[in-house]
């Protein structure tokens, strides 16, 4: 502001009023001054400003699995329709399934003193959070719940989601239904897992554990996985995929597959409805999850202080035809 101040020929007061917008500056003065920024690059420290003011960073934080996963990319976009109605910028990072990575992006997100922070959790102890909360920090955990402490979070309804594709399938003849999940350490897995079970039980069919495969999705690994299932004499006649990633690798091992057998996938994901057949999915609105983890967020910075929260959006079965396929 020195440099603006003498390039210019006024008082550094007279900078930090342009800078500012504040009134009872000349327009020609400000004229001079705008030049002066423009000329040397200058650019407002918002950080040392805000802190100076006492005032907020104008941010929140978000932490995801992998930002290049396009769930987590149309999440992060509903955060930032939220962030940006209230003035606000969202930082975000990806912890890649690994706790260690999301405490790191979690502290340093608070270091630079977010107005607020939205977890989708990796690990299961969050006790490191505690001392920002109590600090002012609101947190919010989507999509899985925090491990070890009381926290709002917004979840999606996975249990019903898979009891539901379930009986879908035993509706149209299917009783050796297989499973393919990710790995049953993350809350929406585990919770899938548990759904499936219970879709079982209420459908009268038994659950078979050899039908079942759960474990990080790759190529290879859901690979291997489906020839196991649908190889042999006693072949799974349908397969409920677990998440989009897994039923896109699935979809890829059944390629040059003779045997086709009915797929649900939970989770919707681009150009499923427009493969041959269209793939039937366990579909929930991702937008309306990130809006909801975000205005709850909001709620907290704007001084709402009212118990945790645990809010549980609905899910639905959309009928494509991968799922139809009669035995």
């Amino acid at each position: 502001m020195s440099d603006v101040a003498r390039l210019a020929g006024v008082s550094i007061k007279t900078v930090s009023r342009v800078v500012n917008d504040e009134p009872a500056v000349h327009p020609d003065t400000a004229e001079r001054v705008v030049a002066a920024i423009e000329q040397l690059g200058f650019r407002r420290n918002l950080g040392a400003r805000n802190l100076r003011r006492g005032s907020t960073t104008g941010t929140i934080g978000l932490v995801v699995e992998d930002v290049g996963n396009p769930f987590y990319s149309e999440l992060n976009r509903a955060v930032e329709r939220i962030a940006t109605s209230f003035g606000r910028h969202v930082l975000t990072g990806s912890s890649g399934e690994n706790s260690d990575r999301e405490r790191e992006l979690s502290l340093e997100f608070c270091a630079r003193r977010v107005d607020g922070l939205l977890i989708v959790p990796a690990g299961l102890q969050h006790g490191y959070l505690v001392p920002e909360m109590r600090a002012g920090t609101p947190v919010v955990f989507l999509d899985r719940p925090a491990g070890d402490i009381v926290a709002d979070t917004v979840l999606v309804d996975n249990l019903g989601g898979t009891i539901e594709a379930v009986g879908h399938l035993v509706r149209h003849g299917h009783r050796r239904i297989a499973f393919l999940g990710d790995s049953p350490d993350i809350f929406t897995a585990a919770e899938r897992l548990r759904g499936f079970r219970e879709g079982c039980v209420r459908n009268g069919i038994s659950y078979d554990e050899s039908l079942v495969a759960m474990q990080t999705p790759t190529p290879e690994t859901v690979g291997h996985a489906v020839r196991k299932l649908i190889g042999g004499p006693n072949p799974a006649t349908a397969v409920i995929a677990g998440n989009n990633r897994v039923a896109v690798h699935l979809l890829r091992a059944l390629a040059h597959s003779e045997r086709r057998p009915a797929l649900v996938s939970f989770d919707d994901f681009e150009l499923a409805d427009l493969l041959d057949p269209p793939v039937t999915v366990i579909a929930h609105d991702v937008s309306a999850l990130g809006h909801a983890a975000a205005e709850l967020l909001f709620a907290r910075i704007q001084g709402d202080q009212s118990a945790p929260r645990k809010v549980v959006l609905p899910v639905h079965l959309v009928a494509r035809g991968s799922g139809e396929a009669a035995l």
